[in-house]
């Protein structure tokens, strides 16, 4: 499968509480921090979630 890199490019200050807990889930804890996980629908549904906050690059 493929993988992709999640990097968190904006803050998690005065964001809803279900973006929060997104991005904390998928593994982005501070601004600029970056993971990596396999692409699956579960991980792409989170991601679309907070795509706003996050940079995604394919690997």
């Amino acid at each position: 499968m493929k993988k992709i890199r999640v990097t968190l490019i904006k803050s998690l200050i005065d964001r809803p509480k279900n973006q929060r807990k997104n991005a904390v889930a998928l593994g982005l804890g501070k601004m600029n921090s970056s993971v990596e996980h396999t692409a699956t629908p579960q991980i792409l549904g989170m991601v679309r979630k907070v795509n706003h906050l996050v940079k995604v690059e394919e690997i």
